[in-house]
């Protein structure tokens, strides 16, 4: 099966970039598969992502396909989760499976309890959508 492409805003590649320089070597999980996944991504400056892609801090509505539940997650920078199930590390593997794509795309992932499909099935919120180009 062809991989789907992926997009990420510059600003955020550049981020996700720093992030990596600080944990590689750390042993920290996932941390390579973060990196293959910016390898492939197709870079894009914020203003041009189109409003339908996960980039950081994108609240994004997910359903597991093979169990039928869905949740509602907050793809942020490790560090930044709060007391709130809905928040998730780009570091932890589902915050890695999201970055880049698209609503409507369905994902297979390994995570540690094995392979999991997921479906994207909104993205409520995108900080570039509004002009949030930075956060």
């Amino acid at each position: 099966m062809k991989e789907r492409e992926i997009y990420i805003t510059r600003h955020d590649m550049q981020r996700l970039r720093s992030l990596i320089e600080i944990y590689n070597g750390n042993d920290a999980p996932y941390i390579e598969r973060l990196e293959e996944e910016l390898d492939r991504a197709r870079i894009v400056e914020s203003k041009d992502i189109p409003s339908d892609v996960v980039t950081m801090n994108s609240i994004v509505r997910i359903k597991y396909l093979d169990s039928g539940d869905e949740k509602t997650l907050i793809l942020v920078f490790p560090g930044k989760q709060d007391a709130s199930e809905k928040a998730v590390s780009i570091l932890a593997p589902i915050g890695t499976a999201l970055i880049g794509y698209r609503e409507g795309d369905v994902i297979d992932w390994e995570v540690p309890a094995g392979k999991k499909r997921l479906q994207i099935t909104e993205i409520v919120y995108q900080p570039e959508r509004l002009g949030n180009f930075d956060l």
